[in-house]
């Protein structure tokens, strides 16, 4: 082997294995199992918790997430006879709640923009 074909060889590795490395770490991390495996509490045993403190409410969004570190089932719940939507967090460990939270119809207007996808627009030729 020459000493040429030995140089182009260890290139052809380093090379490899720097791009290996990138991608590797531009693959962003996903999380090994569902939220819901570490949950002590189920989806009704929360709701019943968080309709407690909205009674005669209605739940029209819940879903289970990890908010500032904590695993909560998160309940948006209309009272009845008013426009603004109560936010209810149940710990999903303990089933205590943990947040409860008044948004006012244009606080649910400013989320509801912010959750859009942004469109991109052309650019002038």
């Amino acid at each position: 082997m020459t000493l040429l074909s030995l140089l182009l060889r260890v290139l052809a590795l380093s090379t490899a294995a720097l791009v290996l490395a990138h991608v590797s770490a531009a693959e962003p991390s996903r999380p090994t199992a569902p939220l819901s495996t570490e949950a002590k509490i189920d989806r009704a045993a929360a709701e019943k918790t968080a309709l407690t403190r909205v009674p005669n409410g209605h739940i029209r969004e819940g879903e289970l997430e990890r908010e500032h570190g904590r695993l909560v089932w998160s309940f948006d719940i209309a009272p009845p006879s008013s426009a603004d939507i109560i936010e209810v967090q149940v710990d999903a460990l303990t089933g205590r709640i943990v947040s409860v939270a008044t948004e006012t119809p244009a606080d649910q207007a400013k989320e509801a923009a912010a959750d859009r996808p942004k469109t991109l627009k052309p650019v002038p030729k």
